[in-house]
């Protein structure tokens, strides 16, 4: 725009009431269709954000930022693993850990389990197991005195409590004149933890590590040794340094290996939803199209007349690129505000819906996560408005440029 009458006009013609009230009501619809799209790119792209934070925390609070096992068997040596590992600057706690599978057995309820023994005072320096007991404590695990802590869902399923009793059976057969007989021990229940996330409140039972090591006959050996990082996305790397610090061979894992796949499916859910909702934003820009080419059309009057004034093709193009640019500009912008409102408070709309309705949208026996999380981030805020903007404009190119190639005589011919 090099002269400001070509912005003046595009703003007069926003603003003028047409006499066509069907192109005020298709740009009120392409307004509005920006808006809702920006709003549901901006809520959906931030709860995804919040679903990818909480699995990881979850999932990291109680799984191991990475893991150093024998590269056969069980671990033997593993105080020195656990004090070579120790001596990394990136390492803030280090834990060993046997584990297994196992059934857990109250009254008539039996149910599949992942089992692991741990030392209390050194399991709360690599996972948040501590923070997350909604009953009894985890210092009650004691060496000889056979106790279990239970997954919440787990402990409601076989209809437990602090106190009870529950029978452990493992895989693994112990020979008696009765017969071959699964190995077996009954435990009492000394805690509770619910971390929010059914894998583990479920299908996760904690025992002393002396208790594990004795029910899987392991003597004096682990399964391996847990480390917790200062930052969890150096773990590839940082294990990989401690092992080879290590004298031996030794099998590294870390969290990125084995929880990959749901960070992965939800990356790529998340590039999935961003271009199926662009299109609503892109819909919406075919309708300011529309709109432009209307105006166009019923503006041919106009047009020649500033073209006799001495208009040049270029000012034209210009006055009906800012007349869609406009519409784009208030539909971002109202999507924009809406997007950013709702993302901040759908954490606390969820519920109330939820309570309205009678149905819980998220049922924890079927998601991993049974709240639904949001977190805002600028980049996505900024990535998406631009998106919607760049759209706005570039759908005025073509109605402009047809609006810029009427001739003053054609158009004045049957005025």
């Amino acid at each position: 725009m090099r002269n400001p009458y070509e912005l003046s006009a595009g703003l007069r013609y926003t603003r003028a009431k047409r006499r066509n009230h069907f192109i005020s009501f298709i740009s009120l619809a392409s307004m509005l269709g920006i808006a809702v799209g920006v709003t549901a790119l901006i809520t959906v792209l931030s709860v995804m954000n919040g679903f990818e934070r909480e699995l990881r925390t979850r999932i990291l609070g109680m799984a191991s930022h990475a893991t150093i096992s024998a590269f056969h068997g069980a671990l033997e040596d593993w105080r020195s693993v656990a004090e070579a590992a120790s001596k990394n600057p990136e390492v803030t706690g280090v834990a060993p850990y046997v584990e297994g599978e196992g059934m857990v057995k109250a009254g008539g309820e039996l149910s599949g389990t992942l089992l692991r023994g741990v030392l209390p005072d050194e399991e709360v320096k690599v996972s948040d197991i501590g923070g997350n007991m909604k009953a009894g404590s985890l210092d009650a695990l004691q060496p000889g005195a056979f106790r279990i802590i239970l997954g919440y869902e787990l402990a409601q399923s076989l209809g437990v409590t602090l106190g009870d009793s529950v029978d452990l059976m493992i895989p693994q057969a112990s020979v008696t004149p009765a017969g071959v007989l699964p190995r077996f021990r009954r435990f009492e229940v000394a805690g509770i933890f619910r971390v929010g996330m059914y894998e583990f409140d479920r299908g996760l039972v904690l025992i002393h590590l002396a208790d594990a090591q004795a029910l899987l006959r392991m003597g004096g050996d682990v399964s391996g040794v847990r480390l917790k990082l200062d930052d969890m996305f150096q773990a590839p790397r940082v294990s990989r340094d401690v092992a080879a610090s290590l004298p031996g061979m030794y099998y590294v894992s870390d969290w990125t290996r084995s929880h990959a796949n749901f960070f992965r499916a939800v990356r790529t859910e998340k590039m999935v939803m961003f271009i199926i909702l662009s299109l609503i934003v892109g819909v919406a820009a075919f309708n300011i199209v529309s709109t432009l080419v209307m105006v166009v059309q019923d503006k041919q009057a106009d047009i020649a007349i500033l073209r006799t004034l001495g208009a040049t093709p270029r000012s034209i193009m210009a006055i009906f690129m800012v007349q869609g640019s406009v519409i784009g500009l208030v539909g971002t912008l109202l999507g924009v505000a809406g997007g950013v409102a709702l993302a901040l408070n759908v954490e606390a709309l969820v519920p109330l819906l939820e309570r309205l309705t009678g149905h819980q949208f998220l049922s924890p026996d079927v998601y991993y996560i049974s709240d639904l999380p949001s977190q805002l981030e600028m980049s996505d805020v900024i990535r998406i408005a631009a998106l919607s903007l760049a759209l706005g404009l570039f759908s005025t190119l073509y109605p402009a440029w047809r609006a810029s190639r009427i001739q003053p005589a054609e158009a004045l011919r049957y005025e």
